[in-house]
């Protein structure tokens, strides 16, 4: 069974109130002891709330670097771009936005975002998890799950559309720092409930290390009766 401890909140407005002040101490003190914080962001509707509020709690965000945990294969300005979300959600002036450059296709753009990273050590991760358990854009049996010779790799067959995509891989997931996996609503219960079961391929977030994971989760999710 997933040895992840589970930080339970009523809702999901508390849930991002809790993550937001989860993450704005560890950027800080990676900060404090390198003058830097690389963060990881993900996509999704979740994550809108703590973008927010994290743009009031980290300031002007001097010395923050932003990174995608994955990214859609479409251009900047394109809605379903996750670049464009966070521009849109997490305002902070004086962060650095390193951007997957979709438009090139998933080689290209998976290549091109390798070489940004270089051998950046990145200090948080906030991940979501989909209804179908997928994590980034790591898809429950999908062989993505199993490249491990780059940092960023390329996803071409994708369930949710669009189909083409770039990821940070599993193992450098696994490398971040603090990985902070926020999951709010019913409709993501039952891909909790078998990501905190027997890790396994078929919920790809339950193979990242519990010793690195600050799972936030409401009571929806956690599959509690309002009864």
């Amino acid at each position: 069974m997933s040895q992840f401890k589970v930080q339970r909140c009523d809702d999901a407005e508390e849930a991002s109130q809790l993550t937001a002040a989860t993450i704005t101490k560890m950027i800080e003190e990676a900060i404090s002891v390198r003058g830097e914080a690389h963060f990881a962001c993900s996509g999704g509707n979740t994550p809108d709330r703590t973008y927010a509020i994290l743009s009031d709690l980290l300031g002007n965000g001097d010395g923050v670097h932003l990174w995608l945990a994955d990214e859609r294969c479409v251009g900047p300005e394109d809605p379903q771009a996750n670049s464009l979300l966070l521009q849109q959600t997490l305002k902070l002036p004086g962060a650095t936005l390193h951007r997957v450059k979709g438009e090139l296709g998933p080689e290209a753009a998976a290549t091109d975002y390798c070489e940004q990273l270089g051998d950046t050590q990145l200090d948080v991760v906030l991940l979501g998890l989909g209804p179908d358990g997928h994590t980034a854009s790591l898809f429950p049996g999908h062989p993505e799950l199993e490249m491990t010779g780059a940092r960023a790799i390329p996803v071409v067959n994708s369930p949710k559309p669009p189909p083409e995509r770039v990821s940070l891989s599993l193992p450098t997931l696994s490398e971040i720092t603090d990985i902070v996996l926020l999951v709010t609503g019913a409709g993501k219960a039952d891909a909790l409930s078998l990501t905190l079961g027997e890790p396994g391929p078929l919920a790809p977030a339950s193979l990242l290390p519990a010793d690195r994971m600050t799972l936030i989760a409401d009571a929806a999710a956690l599959g509690e009766s309002d009864s």
